[in-house]
């Protein structure tokens, strides 16, 4: 078996960002000669998430929405986390919602995805460095 790890790098300029990163994942599981495996996709941030949707920006507008009428950044001091000097509760409670992770089959060297299934980066904190791992394993 097989194993290869790769970090992916952001740092957005925005608090909040969606961003696809398929390509990266399958340049990364092409360098990595793995044809039949998974390969998993997380976030090494408590602020961020990686999911897996469609890729449209319309959706992308519904999901910032929905996320701030459920944990809206403001007013800070709703939040008991933002007690302790933070302002980012919302931020934690998002990356909840969203997840820490996907993971995806690969199959004949490719991502087996559904239809219109893409990975994202969910940035819910930006504007500092932040890591996703890529870790594949198979043959």
């Amino acid at each position: 078996m097989k194993t290869h790890r790769k970090e992916l790098l952001f740092n957005t300029h925005t608090k909040e960002a969606f961003i696809n990163i398929t390509p990266q994942v399958e340049e990364t599981l092409k360098a990595s000669g793995v044809k039949e495996g998974l390969v998993l996709v997380n976030a090494m941030h408590i602020t961020a998430s990686v999911f897996i949707n469609d890729d449209e920006r319309g959706l992308h507008s519904d999901f910032t929405r929905f996320l701030e009428g459920l944990a809206p950044h403001e007013p800070i001091k709703q939040y008991r986390h933002n007690d302790t000097g933070e302002d980012n509760a919302d931020a934690h409670i998002k990356r909840q919602l969203f997840g820490r992770e996907v993971v995806v089959a690969v199959t004949g060297g490719k991502l087996d995805f559904g239809p219109w299934e893409q990975i994202f980066y969910g940035e819910f904190d930006g504007r500092r460095p932040k890591r996703v791992l890529v870790k594949i394993i198979g043959e």
